[in-house]
């Protein structure tokens, strides 16, 4: 099911840190597609594991993920060609970590700088490596990574996602999914309206709607009272990412607030975002991370945003470290690894009520499934 690489050498000679991937391609539940990729039967994602001679006569290890997508520009080949290039940027910083958590985030921040230094964009790859970097300060120290980062474990529960299909089988994997608090329904195909309709004849709760870039205005405007009707909350990234016009035209013809999600990668896109949108979508495997997605959430409060935090479809890695700082969201669609045939990883579980049960273990609390687990 996998492939792996390992790197400790960068372009000017040996690092402390060693780092080793493997790429996973898992099999979803059900089909997943989306308006801009219809392809969705495997969800290919990459794990990575960072230690150090000292960490791995300790028995320790940090793992992180980075689901690497296209429409970025990113695929496993380009991660590991740039992580390299990261790991060699943040091993300076190395011996800082587990020092005490004051030092361990100053070191963590400094290292995600190092990482926007070296390289532009490759959100998954610095995501990978950013998450591996909290999980391992967190083990050192011996605290969760909720703690490490002085958040709360408290968090909003998650929605539940059901990608584009024909109109009877969303309302189908609807009716299964009927125990999450809200749903998000994947449109932008030929018979969106007909799609909602039959997840409402199935389901009572609120309903989110993510067009993937699929929509025109014309399109959307018109769809807007019918999305109220039918107890629609808010509208993901309706247009192409480029097109802020748009966006802001809608929103100013909507009272359902408008969410950028293709629109607003980095935290350098907030700003940009202010009047234009009522909502962003933070994923760390666009921003590069757990550290750069709760600087972006604070960033995104403080302009007045509200805060949806999503996930591609990775496993309970990338699940864990999103939930880390999920309580700095107002709404969450966190359901990644719940999408997988077969999630490698144990650790995170989710309660009765949708919310995630962020583990007290050190790290991320959670291990691969098998005997070889950390």
């Amino acid at each position: 099911m996998g492939e792996g690489r390992a790197c400790g050498v960068g372009a000017a000679g040996v690092t402390a840190l060693r780092l080793d991937a493997e790429t996973l391609r898992i099999p979803f539940r059900d089909p997943f597609r989306i308006s801009r990729d219809m392809s969705g039967d495997v969800a290919v994602t990459v794990i990575v594991r960072l230690t150090t001679d000292d960490d791995r006569a300790a028995g320790r290890f940090g793992l992180g993920e980075g689901f690497p997508d296209t429409y970025y520009g990113e695929n496993p080949d380009t991660m590991s060609v740039v992580m390299p290039l990261l790991l060699e940027a943040v091993d300076p910083f190395e011996p800082r970590l587990g020092r005490d958590a004051t030092e361990s985030r100053a070191a963590l921040e400094a290292a995600s700088a190092a990482m926007d230094e070296a390289i532009r964009h490759h959100g998954a790859a610095k995501c990978a490596v950013d998450i591996a970097l909290h999980d391992l300060a967190a083990r050192r120290l011996a605290i969760p990574v909720y703690d490490l980062l002085e958040l709360s474990p408290d968090i909003p529960p998650t929605d539940f996602t059901i990608g584009l299909d024909a109109p009877d089988v969303v309302g189908r994997r609807a009716a299964r999914a009927a125990r999450f608090p809200a749903l998000k329904i994947k449109v932008g195909g030929p018979a969106d309206l007909e799609t909602l309709e039959a997840v409402r004849s199935v389901y009572d709760g609120p309903i989110r709607v993510d067009a993937n870039t699929g929509w025109v205005p014309e399109q959307a405007v018109r769809l807007m009272p019918e999305l109220e009707r039918l107890g629609v909350e808010l509208v993901e990234q309706p247009f192409p990412a480029h097109r802020l016009d748009q966006l802001r035209w809608l929103q100013e013809r909507s009272r359902l607030p408008i969410v950028a999600d293709e629109s607003c990668v980095t935290c350098d896109d907030l700003e940009g975002l202010v009047g234009v949108v009522q909502g962003v979508n933070v994923k760390l495997a666009k921003c590069g991370g757990v550290g750069p997605a709760r600087r972006m959430l604070l960033r995104a409060r403080e302009l007045g945003f509200r805060r949806f935090l999503g996930c591609m479809e990775e496993t309970s890695v990338g699940i864990a470290a999103s939930a880390a700082v999920a309580s700095l969201a107002d709404w969450v669609d966190l359901d990644g690894a719940l999408l997988l045939a077969d999630d490698p990883f144990e650790g995170l579980a989710l309660g009765a009520d949708s919310r995630w049960r962020l583990p007290d273990e050190p790290g991320l609390g959670v291990r691969a499934r098998t005997t070889e687990g950390a």
